[in-house]
């Protein structure tokens, strides 16, 4: 083993390992208890989450970290979860609500004012343990204005990429899996292979063995690149302008990111623009199969009416319309109509016509989501280091973690059932 390979596989070591800073905000400090919340948004979008949250009149604490797995498994083993958790992960709330730590939010919102994707990944039958209080949009590419990229695949010298994340790093590459998927194949096999279902071995099979090496090859075009894209944070640096804005050279002009990269582009976010990334992704070329979605999901640990009632205030119309208009995001709730600029709503379009499907790696159990995101590490880092990534077994070491979730008693009533919705 080279040295320099030692040095990044210690990289991807480390980004495995981070953890990021907290921030908790108190509210409305009364006689009353308040409400617990555990979240991952800090910083300014915490601060605008918890304006909307006083507008709802329910004292709260919030609590918002990066290391929100580890955090919330903490609480729970302490026997002290919170009262509400926001989180992408499906997978892991699926979890959860198998062990009987959740509750069902039954009448607390009406799951038709959301519809597929979102509430097709439904939990056991007869309940349901989430609700989208945040959207976003993948399956698209970022460009500055006038500069936009031929409908071809891009070298990677023309991409911005970073693996890194202070609770989840590597998922920025499973994003490149997952699209590379979803645009090949459909969102049939796509689903499939999310959920593990179908009969087939997923982790092993041509679709994702082919996508991953379409992947790889872009990656081996500059072993410098790859190495950067190891070692960078997906949002730049702090106080920047995003990895899209922050490179005066303009070394890198597409950016495979989520509609969430608008907020890191801060003053830049008006020079921004999209399209979709079907053309543009390795061996590209085809048409737009679906988009890929992602949402942050609301869940109960407690049976606490004032929790409850939050929950119903933060998932209505009027309480989507809020966080929406104070925080510029998007919203699952089909009632909420966008507004803001072109570009905003090319996004809330998207999110809301044609066939969408769940981020892969949020469905899957988290055992093999994490598997997912090593897997992705170190190909880069192989990559990087000029040595063959072997993806045939980094595949065979993720289809062991999913054969083990298949086993009896692992699957879960709760956990999600469809992925993708073709309306």
């Amino acid at each position: 083993m080279t040295r320099r390979f030692r040095m990044l596989v210690f990289g991807v070591v480390m980004l495995l390992i981070a953890a990021g800073g907290m921030v908790v905000v108190w509210a409305q400090h009364d006689d009353e208890e308040p409400v617990t919340i555990l979240g991952t948004w800090t910083a300014g979008q915490a601060e605008r989450f918890e304006t909307v949250l006083r507008g709802f009149g329910i004292p709260f604490r919030y609590q918002g970290t990066a290391a929100q797995r580890e955090v919330l498994l903490s609480k729970v083993q302490a026997g002290d979860p919170p009262d509400i958790v926001i989180m992408p992960g499906l997978g892991e709330l699926a979890e959860y609500a198998d062990q009987k730590l959740l509750e069902p939010l039954d009448d607390l919102y009406d799951p038709r004012e959301y519809g597929a994707p979102w509430m097709a990944a439904a939990s056991s039958p007869g309940h349901v343990y989430w609700v989208p209080v945040k959207a976003d949009l993948k399956s698209i590419v970022w460009y500055r204005g006038g500069r936009k990229p031929d409908a071809a695949p891009a070298p990677l010298k023309r991409w911005c990429i970073g693996m890194g994340d202070d609770g989840a790093s590597g998922w920025p590459g499973t994003d490149w899996i997952e699209d590379l998927v979803l645009q090949r194949e459909g969102p049939e096999v796509y689903e499939k292979w999310a959920l593990g279902t179908g009969g087939t071995k997923w982790w092993r099979s041509d679709p994702v063995r082919t996508a991953w090496e379409a992947w790889a090859g872009l990656l081996r075009q500059d072993e410098r690149a790859a190495e950067r894209a190891l070692l960078t944070d997906h949002r730049g640096d702090p106080g920047g302008h995003g990895l899209l804005f922050d490179n005066p050279s303009g070394e890198c002009a597409l950016e495979h990111q989520g509609s969430f990269a608008l907020s890191f582009y801060g003053s830049d976010a008006r020079h921004a623009r999209l399209t979709d990334s079907a053309p543009l992704l390795p061996d590209g070329g085809g048409p737009v199969r679906a988009h890929e979605v992602t949402g942050d999901f609301a869940a109960l640990f407690s049976d606490r009416s004032e929790a409850q009632e939050l929950i119903r205030l933060l998932a209505s119309k009027e309480g989507q319309r809020r966080w929406v208009e104070q925080a510029g995001v998007f919203s699952a709730n089909r009632q909420v109509k966008p507004e803001g600029d072109a570009i905003k709503g090319q996004i809330a379009r998207r999110l809301r016509e044609g066939p969408r499907c769940l981020d892969a790696s949020d469905v899957m159990a988290p055992a093999v989501r994490d598997a997912f995101y090593e897997a992705v590490l170190l190909t880069i880092a192989r990559a990087a280091a000029g040595q063959d990534p072997d993806i045939p077994g980094l595949l065979q070491d993720v289809q062991r973690v999913q054969d083990a979730q298949s086993t009896p008693g692992a699957g879960g009533r709760a956990a999600p059932k469809t992925v993708c919705s073709t309306r």
